[in-house]
């Protein structure tokens, strides 16, 4: 549309959260961009393990019904944190312009807590999110600020730039994970997530042993495609499966990229004593965890959330414009109207890839 149109028909479709297993395809109004803000025609957006999440059992992290403490949204709300789109208005100190193609990192910092003057802006003590704290990309049009909009470089197309925003996710968990050349590996979860965090730690290391473990089916053998070591089904005898593969003393490191239940003490037993154990997959619930195992065995536990929006788009983009193989974590473009049954499938396990919305199908 253009903004004259816009500015007529006031009204467009939307993807509305309002609770578990409760989400409506509506006409609302077209957002008003406020100081600082682009208006972005959505082009395609992602939806993930988190939107799963808060369509099976939320609200968890969505902010419905109760006021956000920065982004002051109440109220049923519009999801969606990886969108990719189309600027039709910026501010001109932005540099953007009508008809740029941009990704959206979607997480908002404010630029002068401590966490930010680190470099740290994925913690900001005032952070929110686009599609999970205020409204996000599961729309035809979306008001973000510029400061997350990342041109998407001339030859990328849609389908593989609409991976940016979890290409960038998985890059920071793996720099997150301090891994080093030569280390042992291992990745419980050959997910969509799981499968970029190996993307990115055979991006940033050259030597590598890497073990994912996932239940069988189309992920493992995508995992081997992407550049795995090995794969190994979980059962009662895993850890002695994992070590009799990589060694007796265990992983180096094990990034536990499920949420599944009971995980996160698996990827300590996993882990040799002094290793390290990252978290990346959110659980649905309080998971337990064998401490007495972590703290006599001296086993660091780190914990890894989104991504730095400044450092790890613009190199993600960078990545899908190169030979990173993301097209293996694609699955489908669908409109609008399918949103909910995605949100299920993803939610029970049965889809595998990536599924992209495009609000104009």
């Amino acid at each position: 549309m253009t903004n004259e149109t816009i500015a007529t028909v006031r009204t467009m479709k939307a993807a509305v959260y309002y609770g578990a297993h409760d989400v409506r395809v509506e006409r609302v109004p077209i957002p008003t961009p406020k100081s600082g803000e682009a208006l972005v025609r959505v082009l395609r957006c992602g939806v993930c393990g988190t939107d799963a999440s808060e369509w099976s059992a939320g609200p968890i992290m969505f902010a419905v019904d109760k006021q956000h403490r920065v982004s002051g949204h109440q109220g049923p709300m519009i999801p969606g944190h990886e969108f990719i789109g189309e600027i039709v208005t910026a501010p001109p100190e932005s540099g953007l312009a009508t008809g740029d193609l941009v990704a959206s990192g979607a997480g908002v910092s404010c630029g002068h807590c401590p966490r930010c003057l680190e470099g740290r802006t994925n913690i900001c003590e005032n952070y929110y999110t686009l599609g999970l704290n205020t409204n996000g990309g599961l729309a035809e049009y979306v008001a973000s600020p510029t400061q997350v909009l990342v041109r998407i470089p001339a030859g990328i197309p849609l389908d593989r730039a609409g991976l940016a925003q979890p290409l960038a996710v998985g890059l920071h968990a793996a720099r997150q994970a301090r891994v080093k050349d030569g280390d042992r590996v291992v990745i419980i979860g050959a997910g969509v997530i799981g499968s970029l965090i190996l993307m990115g730690l055979l991006h940033l290391h050259s030597d590598l042993d890497v073990t994912v473990v996932d239940f069988a089916g189309p992920k493992l053998p995508r995992a081997m495609e992407i550049g795995a070591t090995r794969t190994i089904e979980p059962s009662d005898a895993l850890a002695s499966e994992v070590r009799n593969a990589i060694g007796a003393r265990g992983a180096d490191v094990t990034i536990e990229a499920s949420g599944a239940p009971g995980q996160l003490t698996m990827a300590i037993a996993l882990t040799r004593s002094g290793g390290t154990v990252l978290a990346v997959g959110l659980p649905k619930r309080p998971p337990e965890v064998d401490v007495h195992d972590l703290i006599v065995r001296e086993i660091t536990m780190m914990s890894t959330n989104a991504h730095v929006c400044a450092a790890d788009m613009p190199e993600a983009l960078a990545l899908l414009g190169d030979r990173l193989p993301a097209e293996l974590v694609f699955d489908s473009v669908v409109s609008l109207d399918d949103v909910a049954a995605t949100l299920e499938r993803l939610a029970s396990g049965s889809l595998d890839g990536k599924v992209l919305i495009d609000p104009s199908l």
